[in-house]
């Protein structure tokens, strides 16, 4: 009964702010793949495979054209189960090697939800049979590009960019599209490599769509709720930078160190610097490895400011712990994190990629 309702109030909640959402085509912050959430989301200079496409896609060109194709997929659930986020996507090679392209496919969906507009007959009564479930689902797919340059033979400078088709849905009652593009670097000098993503870098359009029947209208005019007309919806640019050092101890043992910083262009938000219109919001992620068959992680990001029912204010932030393990081609990850509330329950994500080497590799 609790799920139901949580599931119908966010659905009102979905249709009563399109017109004025702040935060467009959020879903597309939260990223694939268990490494990058284990790390607290700090991979826009480290992060070179298949889901670099979603995080930034020069990091494609990171990866070797020996490992050929590279294929990735994830599934986690948000929100005590409520949310699922799943993702698939692959890599290859183009025939010179410091080429790659990918494409991805990502859903973050609630499903199950409960339509209540026609839970009344003409009469009064209530006919529970008339209850249908719908899913509300964002979609995106991405196209990547990625090439690495390195004539000066000092380190790889690595270019990206992404197209992106959006496509939302709140069952049979609105549906949007959207189109934008990405563009990302990464610089590599020594042990340190430095990244750069402008996302949404043209600002992204979400055309929206409503369908109401008259009496779904009627509904909707008798509870005070407003009907929704066909709209634009805005995601504005974002600048991601981002800066690792690797720390090589032996031949068995790394530390990989990467501190990102979000910056946010559509007015103030709660972050650790809030500003009208940027914000900023840093992201902390670290890596060990041994061997590289065994990986161990942890990340802190999602820094804002809580006020306390005593009216003191905290500081509140979003931890993350990883695991991966590395079998010939085969990858396997797990990240254990929270939404940065300490009443939220905690979500366990996992994600695997394989590489499928060319013959003769």
């Amino acid at each position: 009964m609790i799920r139901s309702i949580l599931l119908a109030y966010l659905f009102l909640a979905s249709l009563a702010t399109l017109l004025g959402q702040k935060y467009s085509n959020e879903f597309l912050s939260i990223g694939p793949g268990a490494k990058a959430q284990g790390m607290g989301g700090a991979v826009i200079a480290g992060q070179q495979d298949v889901f670099s496409g979603a995080w930034n896609p020069a990091g494609l060109a990171g990866l070797p054209a020996e490992r050929g194709v590279e294929i990735g997929a994830m599934h986690s659930e948000w929100f005590g189960g409520v949310g699922n986020y799943d993702y698939l996507g692959f890599t290859l090679p183009l025939n010179n090697n410091n080429q790659r392209i990918g494409l991805s496919l990502i859903r973050f969906g609630i499903d199950q939800i409960p339509n209540t507009l026609s839970l009344y007959e003409s009469d009064g009564t209530i006919n529970f049979d008339n209850v249908v479930e719908f899913s509300s689902a964002d979609y995106a797919f991405l196209g990547t590009y990625a090439r690495s340059y390195n004539k000066n033979g000092k380190g790889p400078l690595r270019i990206g960019g992404n197209v992106k088709v959006v496509h939302r849905r709140i069952g049979p009652f609105a549906t949007s599209w959207g189109f934008g593009l990405d563009l990302g670097a990464q610089l590599e000098r020594g042990n340190w490599i430095f990244g750069l993503l402008a996302r949404d870098i043209t600002t992204t359009f979400n055309a929206w769509s409503f369908s109401f029947t008259d009496e779904e209208r009627e509904i909707l005019e008798i509870t005070n709720n407003s009907i929704p007309i066909n709209s634009v919806e805005i995601t504005k640019p974002q600048i991601m930078l981002g800066a690792m050092r690797r720390f090589q101890f032996n031949d068995k043992i790394r530390l990989d160190a990467e501190l990102d910083l979000i910056v946010s262009t559509d007015g103030q938000r709660n972050t650790l610097i809030s500003g009208d219109p940027f914000s900023i919001d840093p992201a902390f992620g670290l890596e060990t490895s041994y061997g590289e068959f065994v990986f161990v992680r942890a990340g802190v990001s999602q820094f804002q400011q809580v006020l306390d029912f005593d009216g003191t204010e905290n500081i509140n932030s979003r931890p993350s712990l990883g695991l991966g393990l590395k079998v010939g081609q085969l990858f396997v990850d797990y990240a254990y994190t929270d939404l940065g509330d300490e009443r939220s329950t905690f979500s366990h994500v996992i994600s695997a990629k394989l590489g499928l080497k060319p013959k003769g590799n």
